[in-house]
């Protein structure tokens, strides 16, 4: 390889902002651990090759992901071979036991005049490796057809040498599909855009007072009633004006199947949410039988939260079973969310059957029956080889032993966790709600309230000062969450998570020390080309020549 001279700052292209000269400069969201420039510049052309170190499912994946992404740039079908020693030119994907590389997700990108390699010891590394070569490229590669490109633009990136891995293990984006139904194709260009990202959970928020969207074959009326609320909400919560519009949809199982293996091939791990014992109201309106009263019960058209609450009897627990015994054979993840939000306790205060589980299990109160019921739970995923995380109300009435805590009402449900010993992610509402409004509200869409800017998740810091060296290490990474009781479609999702998304990617990927807000928003000039490539409806609040 090139003899590598200089350390390099990551900062915009230098050529004009929209102009298609070659990409001369590092432009990488989030920016990597080191960039070392070295001489001259590789270019891209058709006779370029594709190499994997070795033959299997994994790197065959990536080696056409590559040839795909090429194509744009030259029209031609790339070749993938496989060879266990390093080519003389082209693109190299080297899968070597060497553990060098920071961490598992880790790797390192070499670009001398004549070849490309991309060295890593899992096929997560050279995944993100590849997403690093992808940014080095001019962003017209990120055109799906090449007769999209302009005529004139050169294929060329500077030769540097990039040691690159995350800080976090889990670095994740939560979509709420029950408030409102987003379909597969959108749920598969979000995962798109968060792999792009260097992020690797997807938390799918699958369930909700107002609706149901994974088909569980045992029990069909979660999918004919649970699914479909009759109006919706219009305007700010309390407004009582309703579209008086069904509104609805699920997703069938092979459809799940579908969006897990396309998410997994991206080294996105879906992690699915079942919310219990509260959020409740639309599963009852299917199966009464589970709630504490002989009531009717509906699913819900507003917003807020609701009375509606699981009954902890025996058949209740028999049902969830049943249901997660599905959920499981559809989702590999060692996590799956139970929820445990939001659950008032009214009816359990007023329910002979909830009186008698505290009584019998020598519960002092309603809050350690939510314990109770969390801990069966638990119970019955760790027999089956999972583990529960739990919104931080699930440490109230005393956590479940293995349970990891998702910190969403500011951090100190977080800081009491890991001061436990337990697992913590990071998603407080003042830096990580994404359906906060990120500018002047007079000004923007609709919003559910809140003001979170692009500045406060880019500022945001996961690890609480609270917290000793020993303490700290519970704390896996940070979440951005996406509720969507106002976004009525894929283009508002896009609108309010971009660029929030590409600034809580780099808290959680690059190093602490690094951080600088000034060059973060010069390299997000260039970003903002690709996501509009890429068709994202991002907004624009900081697309200027100013900071």
């Amino acid at each position: 390889m090139t003899r590598f001279l200089l350390p390099f700052l990551a900062l915009f292209c230098s050529s004009s902002l929209y102009g298609f000269q070659a990409q001369t400069t590092v432009s990488i969201i989030p920016e990597p651990v080191s960039v070392v420039k070295g001489e001259g510049q590789f270019e891209l052309s058709s006779q370029t090759s594709i190499t994997l170190s070795e033959d299997s499912e994994e790197l065959n994946f990536l080696g056409e992901y590559i040839a795909d992404m090429v194509y744009s740039a030259t029209w031609y079908d790339h070749e993938v071979s496989v060879s266990n020693t390093e080519p003389n030119s082209g693109i190299y994907l080297q899968l070597t036991s060497n553990t060098d590389f920071g961490n598992e997700e880790g790797y390192k990108l070499e670009v001398d005049t004549s070849l490309v390699t991309i060295s890593a010891s899992t096929t997560a590394g050279l995944f993100y490796g590849i997403q690093t070569l992808r940014q080095l490229f001019p962003a017209a590669i990120e055109h799906e057809k090449p007769s999209l490109a302009p005529n004139d633009q050169e294929w060329k990136i500077p030769a540097v040498e990039i040691t690159d891995y995350p800080r976090f293990e889990y670095r994740g984006m939560h979509l709420d599909v029950a408030r409102h139904f987003f379909p597969v194709e959108f749920v598969k260009k979000y995962i798109d855009l968060l792999a792009m990202h260097k992020m690797n959970r997807f938390h799918w928020h699958l369930t909700e007072d107002q609706g149901w969207r994974i088909e569980i074959k045992k029990y069909p009326r979660l999918t004919e009633i649970s699914a479909w609320r009759d109006s919706t909400l219009i305007g700010n919560y309390g407004s009582g004006n309703y579209d008086n519009v069904r509104h609805g949809g699920f997703y069938t199982q092979e459809e799940i199947k579908e969006v897990v293996a396309y998410a997994a091939e991206r080294q996105v791990t879906v992690i699915p949410e079942i919310e219990m014992p509260g959020h409740s109201s639309a599963v009852l309106a299917a199966y009464p039988e589970f709630g504490c009263f002989d009531k009717e019960y509906i699913v819900q058209s507003t917003w807020g939260v609701f009375e509606d609450i699981f009954c902890p009897k025996e058949e209740t627990f028999d049902f969830l079973e049943d249901v997660l015994t599905e959920v499981m054979e559809l989702f590999p993840s060692t996590y799956i969310h139970i929820g445990g939000d939001e659950a008032p306790k009214k009816q359990w205060e007023e329910s002979e059957i909830a009186q008698e589980v505290i009584e019998r299990e020598g519960l002092k109160d309603e809050h350690e029956l939510q314990s109770y019921f969390i801990r069966r739970i638990e119970t019955f995923l760790n027999e089956n080889g999972r583990q529960i995380i739990g919104w931080d109300e699930i440490l109230e009435g005393g956590l479940a032993p293995q349970a990891t805590v998702m910190s969403w009402r500011g951090e100190d449900g977080g800081i009491e966790a890991a001061k436990m010993g337990h697992d913590v992610i990071m998603t407080p509402n003042g830096s990580n709600y994404f359906d906060h409004y990120q500018a002047d509200p007079e000004n923007e869409p609709i919003a559910i309230g809140g003001f979170t800017t692009l500045k406060d998740v880019y500022h945001y810091e996961p690890v609480p000062e609270e917290l000793t060296e020993e303490e700290a290490k519970y704390i896996l990474g940070s979440q951005g969450n996406v509720w969507t009781e106002y976004m009525h479609s894929g283009d508002k999702v896009e609108y309010m998570a971009y660029p929030r998304v590409s600034a809580l990617a780099e808290v959680v990927w690059s190093p602490a020390e690094n951080r600088d807000w000034l060059n973060f928003w010069a390299r997000l000039q260039t970003h903002f080309q690709r996501l509009d490539i890429l068709g994202v409806n991002y907004a624009d609040h900081y697309k200027s020549d100013k900071p």
